[in-house]
């Protein structure tokens, strides 16, 4: 049975990598570490790509410790958000914190 999900990781270089897997380390490649993940969903109603959850393997993503974060340009114009599972938790407005470079 299939049971892949959309689910993201950003690796230690701060690249925002998302697809539809069944583990986060499948979005790895070769080589590269990882600094946290979950879950997205895009909202292309309200133009938002929405993280959500904490990955299994790698925890919930490393914010403080990322200084520009790497996104496809195909996402360039969406709003991007983070909300922990962490219910004490504010959500996190990625695009407002972090300095963003599409490529």
């Amino acid at each position: 049975m299939n049971r892949t999900q959309p689910k993201f990781i950003i690796t230690q270089e701060g690249i925002l990598r998302m697809g539809a897997v069944k583990r986060h380390c499948e979005l790895l490649k070769p080589g590269e570490n990882c600094r946290g993940g979950g879950y997205y969903e895009l909202d292309y109603v309200t133009h938002r790509l929405h993280l959500s959850g904490a990955s299994s393997e790698y925890g919930e993503p490393a914010w403080e410790d990322i200084g520009c974060l790497r996104v496809s340009a195909y996402y360039q114009g969406l709003e991007i958000t983070y909300t922990s599972w962490d219910s004490w938790k504010e959500p996190f407005p990625v695009s407002e914190r972090i300095t963003i470079r599409y490529e």
